[in-house]
């Protein structure tokens, strides 16, 4: 029952993600998170305000038309009001007909606070990617373009 309401805070943030439903996303991260994309994009890991976290894959995502993340082989492991929770994520980025896909493994660690499992630290262990690479460039133009209008 425990590795359910886990798994599913985990699915929470990234259908959050996908949606573009920030305050979602937010709902299951805790106030601070220990956030390391650092195999991904080389930013040194660090601790951040969730609003902070939030707002950095907001500023990001919202470049592309879409999002589509897929989480499988999820292994819990609990320890009390704790768990260590690791799986494999692969997400698919659209713009247009144009798609880059990355795909790696994520070490997420939870704590259950007030009753509810919430987000303390967040890894993604990034493997391998395909498609069109340069579609994060592409992005990050499509953000300047619309702050530009």
């Amino acid at each position: 029952m425990e590795g359910q309401k886990i798994t599913q805070a985990i699915a929470t943030l990234f259908k959050g993600i996908d949606d573009r439903d920030w305050p979602l996303g937010l709902s299951v991260l805790a106030k601070d998170v220990f956030l390391d994309y650092s195999s991904m994009n080389n930013t040194e890991p660090s601790v951040y305000n969730h609003e902070q976290v939030i707002h950095a894959w907001e500023s990001f995502l919202t470049g592309f038309d879409r999002t589509e993340h897929q989480l499988s082989e999820f292994k819990v492991q609990l320890h009390d009001k704790e768990a260590d929770v690791f799986y494999v994520g692969k997400a698919d980025h659209f713009i247009g007909d144009e798609v880059w896909t990355t795909i790696g493994t994520y070490n997420t660690k939870l704590e259950k606070q007030n009753g509810k499992w919430l987000i303390v630290y967040h890894q993604i262990n990034h493997d391998r990617q395909s498609g069109n690479t340069s579609l994060a460039k592409l992005a990050h133009q499509n953000i300047l373009a619309r702050r530009n209008k």
